[in-house]
């Protein structure tokens, strides 16, 4: 008997991992618009969110969540964060508390400060917490579902499950690898896209290569800090958790937050700039909840604090790059550096 898998948002990325399970398992395709769900059943294809790309015969979409999530042996969860939790609290009665349970989602919840396997267990009182992971890594939706050449990394304690999950999600383009690094996994995909939109802001300033570059390396610094305060392992930040996938969001011109960034460098205003977005930037709604954790912490953040001035208290994006080249001198290892 095959294993069935639920995928719960029919976004980009979440359409093309239903995609990916189709390969190697029995896929269900949650969709909150009916016409999506029944257009990807009658012509296999998401035209909203991946046009011209032709999806499994043998996926399956619906717009019942509940349905969807009924017998799942399971369940992956490819909402934004700020829709991570009404949407479990409609499904919840649906999932087993040993059915394992994967977020796509990088982000962080606003007023929570929550990161989204924690948002998971909230909701689900009495799951397996050794069985609530991410699935993250450089994966460019397109890309992805174009059948070009990637990696992720499935984090979740469970060891056997883990391994389980691998073997589901793995294709001949899509490798993937495991990690116990569950906090390290999900900070990594959060703290990213706060740096892509810093990357995109000093592009559409008109920056050259190196002052991105330099955006990247000491955005990667920032992010091993506060995944490291909250029990990370240092080497989760070199990989693709890690480095990997801030490498893709911050160069990729297919990089919603990084879309943002170029567009806000260029003196676009941010409401605007959303409201003609189809996706979610997670990076937009994100930096604040970010910041709000590494305050708690005590970790020293300057990139993320200047995203943030620029998100939600008007600063001039031409101010960034000045202010962090202006900060205290520092040694180039350290907490604080």
């Amino acid at each position: 008997m095959s294993t069935r898998i639920a995928v719960i948002g029919a976004g980009s990325w979440g359409t093309t991992v239903g995609a990916i399970a189709a390969v190697n398992a029995d896929a269900v395709l949650w969709a909150r618009d009916r016409a999506v769900a029944e257009q990807i059943n009658a012509e296999h294809q998401n035209v909203h969110y991946l046009p011209d790309i032709s999806l499994p015969e043998s996926l399956r979409a619906t717009s019942d969540l509940v349905e969807a999530c009924t017998g799942a042996d399971v369940i992956v969860l490819g909402v934004p964060s700020h829709g991570m939790r009404g949407v479990l609290e409609t499904a919840a009665s649906a999932i087993g508390p040993d059915v394992p349970v994967l977020s796509l989602s990088k982000g962080v919840e606003q007023g929570t400060s929550l990161r989204m396997t924690e948002v998971i267990a909230d909701v689900l009182s009495g799951h397996r917490p050794d069985r609530i992971g991410v699935l993250t890594g450089p994966n460019l939706a397109r890309e992805v579902a174009l059948g070009q050449p990637t990696a992720s990394v499935v984090a979740i304690e469970d060891a056997a499950v883990a391994a389980q999950l691998q073997g589901l999600f793995m294709t001949a383009t899509f490798r993937v690898y495991t990690n116990p690094d569950v906090v390290g996994c999900e900070i990594a995909g959060a703290l990213k896209n706060v740096v892509a939109l810093a990357a995109g802001i000093a592009h559409g300033l008109g920056y050259g290569d190196n002052t991105k570059a330099a955006l990247i390396t000491r955005g990667l610094a920032e992010l091993a800090r506060l995944g490291q305060a909250l029990g990370g392992d240092p080497m989760t930040f070199s990989g693709l958790a890690g480095m990997g996938d801030l490498v893709a969001t911050c160069t990729s011109e297919k990089s919603r937050n990084r879309t943002v960034g170029v567009a806000l460098g260029q003196g676009r205003k941010l409401k605007d700039i959303v409201a003609e977005m189809k996706m979610v930037a997670e990076g937009v709604k994100s930096t604040e909840a970010v910041l709000a954790l590494a305050s708690a912490q005590g970790v020293e953040m300057p990139i993320a604090e200047q995203v943030g001035a620029v998100l939600y208290d008007g600063r001039t994006p031409g101010d960034i790059v000045p202010a962090l080249m202006l900060r205290q001198a520092k040694s180039e290892i350290g907490r604080d550096s």
